[in-house]
């Protein structure tokens, strides 16, 4: 792009578009790059420079830029159905829906299609207050208990559902009904404990929640497997187990958040699949179509399914609809998506890039500023911290020089939320499944330069 050309799209942006968890004042001084082109794990910025994607995008672009195959499956849908209301049926919905019915093994096997990860968790809430409603009539269970530092997304009730201060607190009051409990932080484990001796005081938790708020008034638990953004929480192998038992001696309702954990990321189709239980919901986005197109859903299994059904004048339908849902060209993106992942067997490479990109981080241990280094596949975090000995997190402004001497070196890299509440101090790491040990090479070449040379 010829720079008049350039300044001209920088003037157009600061003038008139409004960017997210952006200061404008500072965009002013330092205006945001313009990003022209992309292409396998690697973004191109207008004066030509090219960035190694440590953050896949937002943790979505997981087959990698520039697959023609998807934008011509959208093309082609676009010329013969852009789009019908989903009231009536189209094929990429319908392909699509059985595909998911597969890869999640069967069980849950009924997807209702909204357009985001923030769509896919709130229709989940609201599905299991109507679930619990028509099924249980006399009971009045309307609470989800959620951890504190989750993050499930940007509308009034998925902020409440997670708990990370500086994402909720200028929108408070939220909405009633939402509860916490500890999060699965074994490197700072909110009860002073040690895994396994613990005895999984933090999974406990949530039966102790339920019994205390009376187990006839709570809807639904709703967690990620791997709790992302406050540092990628990789839970002991019986955590998930321990909090789905504790839900179905209770009659409550297991949603899983796998809008980040899912689609290969974590080296399966879904996080989930690690640990051996099975969700009453599942929320999907990010990689069900590698960003292609917006597009999120909910999958439930037969036995919330069947709470909906009956006679049209008793009015158990799901009781909402959204525009965009099961968008048949966003549709035609995902199968697209998902046969590139199949067959080049994306989630297995994740898993065996991921677990050497994690033996290479793990060489940073080395740095006094390196506390703890985590991961699943290729979901990995790097916690810095100001002295080991204390794990005293690593302060903001030492953060942010930390990613911004990442991104001058060319490789992206993420920052964990949670700065509110005294966190905020992991570099994540969720780069495209197609990431090459080249590229994991320089991530890690590229954190050492920066860890090691004072700009942390």
């Amino acid at each position: 792009m010829k720079p008049k050309d350039l300044q001209q799209v920088l003037e157009a942006d600061l003038q008139h578009v409004w960017h997210p968890i952006t200061q404008h004042r500072i965009l002013a001084k330092q205006p945001p790059k313009v990003i022209v082109g992309a292409h396998g794990s690697t973004v191109v910025d207008a004066e030509g420079r090219e960035y190694l994607d440590g953050m896949a995008g937002l943790w979505c672009v997981n087959v990698g830029y520039g697959r023609r195959e998807i934008a011509e499956a959208v093309y082609r849908q676009l010329l013969e159905l852009p789009y019908y209301p989903h009231t009536q049926a189209n094929v990429p919905a319908a392909t699509l829906a059985d595909r998911l019915t597969e890869l999640v093994g069967g069980e849950p096997r009924h997807t209702y299609f909204v357009n985001s990860g923030t769509e896919a968790n709130e229709a989940a809430f609201k599905l299991v207050r109507q679930y619990h409603r028509q099924v249980h009539p006399h009971e009045p269970r309307f609470k989800i208990i959620g951890r504190h530092y989750a993050y499930h997304g940007t509308s009034l009730a998925t902020l409440a559902a997670g708990a990370i201060p500086e994402r909720k607190s200028k929108y408070e009051p939220l909405g009633d009904g939402f509860l916490h409990v500890p999060p699965v932080y074994c490197h700072r484990c909110p009860f002073g404990l040690t895994y396994p001796s613990c005895a999984l005081a933090c999974a406990k938790q949530f039966e102790y929640a339920i019994k205390a708020e009376g187990a006839e008034t709570v809807a639904a638990v709703v967690i990620e497997p791997i709790q992302s953004a406050l540092g990628v929480l990789v839970p002991p192998e019986e955590y998930l187990g321990e909090v789905s038992a504790a839900c179905r001696r209770h009659g409550v309702l297991l949603i899983l958040d796998e809008v980040i954990n899912g689609f290969g990321r974590t080296g399966r189709w879904f996080a989930y699949q690690h640990y051996g239980v099975t969700p009453d919901l599942l929320c999907l986005a990010k990689g069900l179509t590698s960003g292609y197109q917006p597009i999120g859903a909910v999958m439930a299994t037969s036995r919330v399914f069947d709470g909906f059904l009956g006679e049209v004048e008793e009015n158990r339908q799901a009781a909402q609809i959204n525009t965009w849902g099961g968008h048949a060209a966003a549709c035609a993106a995902a199968l697209a998506n998902l046969e590139i992942m199949e067959r080049e067997q994306l989630p297995a490479r994740a898993a065996e890039t991921g677990a050497y990109l994690l033996e290479g981080l793990r060489r940073l241990l080395s740095l006094p500023v390196v506390g703890d280094v985590r991961g699943k596949g290729l979901l990995l975090a790097v916690e810095l911290v100001e002295d080991r000995a204390t794990r005293a997190p690593l302060g903001g402004a030492r953060m942010a020089a930390v990613v911004r001497g990442c991104l001058e070196r060319g490789v992206i890299v993420g920052r964990s939320s949670g700065a509110g509440g005294g966190f905020g101090n992991c570099i994540t790491l969720a780069p495209p499944l197609v990431l090459t040990r080249g590229e994991a090479d320089r991530i890690v070449e590229t954190l050492h330069t920066v860890l090691s040379g004072g700009t942390a």
